[in-house]
C-alpha cells in the first residue's frame, strides 16, 4: 500500500508540474499545438506498452512519471487546441472532449475487470486496480530483473490494446499537424480574433480558484461516496458500489447531452444551471444525510450538475478574453491542485471526526463558494474597456 500511495503521489505531482510544459509550444504558430499533442500521445503509447513489463516499484514510478508529463500536456493542450480551432464557437467541441474523459473513466474499470478478472475479494475497493499486479510483482522481484514479461497475460493484452488505440489517435494528430502547418501561420492569425478583458489576470486567478473548488469537490465525492454510504448511512457494499456507479453514470451522460445543449445555450447559462443543481443537491445531502433515498436521488442530481462546469468555464472565459497555452495551463493547475488537496484534507478530517459527514460539508461549502464566485467573475469579464485598454 505504501508503494501504491507513493506511485499515485508521484504521478499526480509530476502531472501538476507538467501542466506548465506546454506553455511555450502552445503559444506558438504554425500547428505546433498539434505537434505537441502528437508527441504527448506517442509518449503515452510507449508508457502503456511498458507498464506490464515493470518488475519493480522504482521502474513503475518512473514510467508513471512519464505518464504524468504526457497527461498534463494532453489535458491542457486539448483545451487550447479546440480554442485555437473554433475560438468562442468551440463550446460543443469542448463538451465533447470532456465527455470522452467521463466516458472513459466510467468504462475503463468495467473493461479492466473483464480483462483482468476477479482474482481477489473486492473488499472496500469500488473499482479494479490494473496497476496492482505490477506492484505485487515488484514487491516479489526486488532482487530479480527489473524488466520482464508479466505472469498474467491478460494484463499485457489490456495495456497493449489501449496503447494501440492511443497510437491510432496520435496518427490523426500527426496528419492534422502537417495539414495545418502547410497553410502557414498567417492563415491562423487572420482567422482568429484576439480579445483581452480589462481584468484579464484577475479573471484567470478567480477561475483558478473556481476550478480548485469545483474539481476538488467532484473528485472528493466520487472517491469517498462508497465509504460514506457504507459507514455513515449503513448501506451494503453492493448498494454503495451501485451508488458510486450512478454518480459517474449521470456525470458521463450529462456531459454527452451537454454537447447538444451547448449549441443552444450560452456557457454562462450552463454554469449557472450547474451551480444551482450542485448547491441544491449538496444542501439536501447535508439535510438528510442518513436517508438512503435522498442519497440516491441527490447523488444522481449532483453527478449531473457537476458534469458541464469545467468545459463550460473554459468556453465562457474565451468569450471575453483570448486563452492561450499559458492561461489554460494556469487554471488547469488550479483544478489539479484541488484534485489533490481537497480529497486529502477530507480524508484527514473524516478520520478525526468519524461521526460527521465531512464529505457532504465539503461539497456544500464548495458549491456555495462557486455560486458566489461566478457573478464576481462575470462582472469582471463584462467590465467595459477604456480607450487606452482597447489599443
Amino acid at each position: 500500500m505504501q508503494k501504491k500511495a507513493l506511485l499515485t503521489r508521484v504521478s499526480a505531482e509530476v502531472r501538476i508540474s507538467s501542466v506548465n510544459l506546454p506553455r511555450w509550444p502552445l503559444d506558438s504558430e504554425g500547428g505546433v499545438e498539434e505537434l505537441t499533442q502528437w508527441v504527448s500521445t506517442l509518449v503515452t503509447t510507449v508508457g502503456l506498452y511498458l507498464v506490464p513489463f515493470c518488475k519493480t516499484a522504482v521502474l513503475l514510478i518512473i514510467v508513471m512519471s512519464v505518464f504524468g508529463v504526457s497527461f498534463g500536456i494532453l489535458d491542457t493542450g486539448g483545451n487550447v487546441l479546440i480554442l485555437a480551432l473554433w475560438g468562442d464557437k468551440g463550446a460543443p467541441h469542448l463538451q465533447a472532449l470532456h465527455f470522452s474523459f467521463a466516458l472513459g473513466a466510467f468504462l475503463a474499470p468495467l473493461l479492466a475487470k473483464l480483462a483482468l478478472g476477479t482474482t481477489e475479494p473486492a473488499g472496500n475497493h469500488t473499482e479494479p486496480d490494473p496497476l496492482h499486479p505490477a506492484l505485487n510483482q515488484s514487491a516479489e522481484a526486488d532482487s530479480g530483473p527489473v524488466f520482464g514479461a508479466p505472469e498474467d497475460m491478460n494484463l499485457l493484452w489490456a495495456y497493449a490494446v489501449i496503447g494501440t488505440y492511443v497510437f491510432i489517435v496520435s496518427s490523426f494528430l500527426f496528419v492534422l499537424f502537417f495539414k495545418k502547418s502547410s497553410r502557414g501561420p498567417k492563415a491562423k492569425m487572420s482567422a482568429q480574433t484576439f480579445r483581452r478583458a480589462k481584468y484579464h489576470r484577475a479573471l484567470l486567478c478567480l477561475l483558478f480558484v473556481f476550478f480548485f473548488f469545483y474539481v476538488g469537490a467532484e473528485v472528493t465525492y466520487g472517491s469517498y461516496v462508497f465509504s460514506f454510504a457504507t459507514t455513515h448511512v449503513g448501506m451494503e457494499e453492493s448498494e454503495a458500489a451501485g451508488l458510486n456507479s450512478i454518480f459517474w453514470a449521470t456525470f458521463a451522460a450529462c456531459r454527452g447531452l451537454a454537447i447538444l445543449f451547448a449549441t443552444c445555450l450560452q456557457p454562462g447559462t450552463m454554469i449557472v444551471l450547474s451551480n444551482v443543481g450542485s448547491l441544491a443537491s449538496s444542501f439536501f445531502l447535508v439535510l438528510f444525510d442518513k436517508s438512503p433515498v435522498c442519497l440516491w436521488v441527490a447523488t444522481s442530481v449532483y453527478g449531473a450538475s457537476m458534469a458541464t462546469t469545467f468545459p463550460s468555464g473554459v468556453s465562457w472565459i474565451e468569450q471575453y478574453t483570448t486563452i492561450h497555452g499559458k492561461s489554460a495551463a494556469f487554471f488547469v493547475v488550479g483544478g489539479t491542485l484541488g484534485e489533490m488537496a481537497i480529497p486529502a484534507a477530507v480524508g484527514l478530517l473524516q478520520g478525526k471526526y468519524p461521526d460527521l459527514p465531512v464529505i457532504l460539508y465539503t461539497c456544500l461549502g464548495s458549491a456555495v463558494f462557486t455560486v458566489i464566485l461566478f457573478p464576481v467573475m462575470y462582472k469582471l469579464a463584462t467590465w467595459p474597456l477604456s480607450r487606452g485598454d482597447q489599443h
